[in-house]
């Protein structure tokens, strides 16, 4: 037994030191640099889209300012790379950004063949189409024979085949590489419907001339499981990025916000305490320091408040919680336990 104890005792320093090494990556960089690199959209609002003075707002930018917080104390210390559907891969997979937090579906092709990873769902969506009301469309079966316009490089294409071969109906598609090629060649009626992701629709449908004039059509025919992707090997830089987005949701489970963080910071309950570093100190399991979820949502906001400030109901997208809301709440965001 004692043999056997040694034995497991210099396989768990090996594989401590596998994970020490593991961790003096992309985290350590960040620090070194001071500055998070973060590859987002190239303006969709609500997601990620700078204002007229530069700043970045939105859903996926809120997640890269999450891991600032958590990692260096800063949620404002992000550079954003502005990145096309065709370049974003390209872009990570050669270190010009540390992580994509810009709409990207997951997908098995994309986890297994391009030498990333995706660490966790930050957005349910599926993919749906537009139309102008002039047409008289009321369903995507009415479609066939459609020019369809869309971005290249993305599931969109492969749904798009999907859909309408199943459905035995011609299409053209019209592809561009840019999101303002494509909304603009729809809006200079260059083909007869739009399609992307349902909250992408919605965002864009914004930048529409006379967005009245347009219509979303009922169907959803995909499943796209949005969220951010990093490079695979360094798995300690995967689980920050897992548990920045996990941190956000424990947040809202447990009512805790940027306004009432302090005040839970001298709670008795055990989970809030692991949450915010005042008891165990889960941060160092990442690499981090113990207050890294309480700077996320002093900073940032726990998950309701992201999703409501960027896409919600009281926003121009209207976008309701749906496939979003947490478990507890008959949707699909789940975080597992922070202990």
């Amino acid at each position: 037994m004692k043999t056997a104890l040694k034995i497991a005792l210099a396989g768990g320093l090996a594989l401590a030191g596998s994970i020490s090494a593991a961790s003096a990556g992309t985290v350590d960089e960040i620090k070194k640099r001071g500055m998070l690199a973060c590859g987002v959209s190239q303006g969709l609002p609500g997601f990620s889209n700078p204002d007229k003075a530069g700043k970045w707002s939105g859903l996926d930018v809120d997640l890269c300012r999450a891991i600032a917080a958590a990692v260096l104390g800063d949620a404002n210390k992000v550079t954003y790379k502005p990145l096309s559907s065709k370049e974003r891969f390209t872009a990570l997979q050669s270190g010009e950004v540390d992580l994509l937090s810009r709409n990207t579906t997951w997908t098995l092709s994309r986890d297994t063949a391009l030498g990333l990873d995706f660490r966790a769902v930050n957005y349910y969506d599926g993919q749906g189409f537009m139309v102008p009301k002039k047409l008289g469309i009321k369903s995507a079966l009415q479609l066939s024979g459609a020019a369809v316009c869309t971005n290249t490089g993305t599931t969109t294409e492969l749904n798009v085949a999907d859909y309408f071969r199943a459905n035995k109906m011609e299409y053209k598609i019209v592809a561009f590489e840019k999101a303002d090629e494509v909304i603009a060649a729809y809006d200079a009626g260059r083909c007869d419907v739009y399609t992307t992701d349902r909250s992408g629709v919605a965002a864009q449908r914004l930048k529409l001339a006379k967005p009245g004039d347009h219509i979303v059509l009922p169907e959803i025919i995909s499943k796209e499981p949005l969220g951010p992707a990093v490079r695979h090997g360094d798995a300690n830089w995967g689980d920050v990025v897992s548990w920045a987005h996990y941190a956000m949701l424990t947040g809202e489970e447990m009512g805790i916000t940027s306004a009432n963080v302090d005040a839970k910071k001298s709670a008795t309950d055990p989970a809030v305490k692991r949450l915010l570093g005042t008891e165990g100190d889960m941060g160092a399991k990442l690499g981090l320091p113990k207050d890294w979820a309480y700077q996320i949502i002093k900073q940032v906001g726990n998950y309701a408040e992201s999703y409501e400030r960027n896409v919600g109901e009281k926003t121009p997208l209207k976008l309701a919680r749906g496939k979003n809301a947490l478990w507890t709440n008959g949707g699909l965001q789940y975080a597992p336990p922070i202990r």
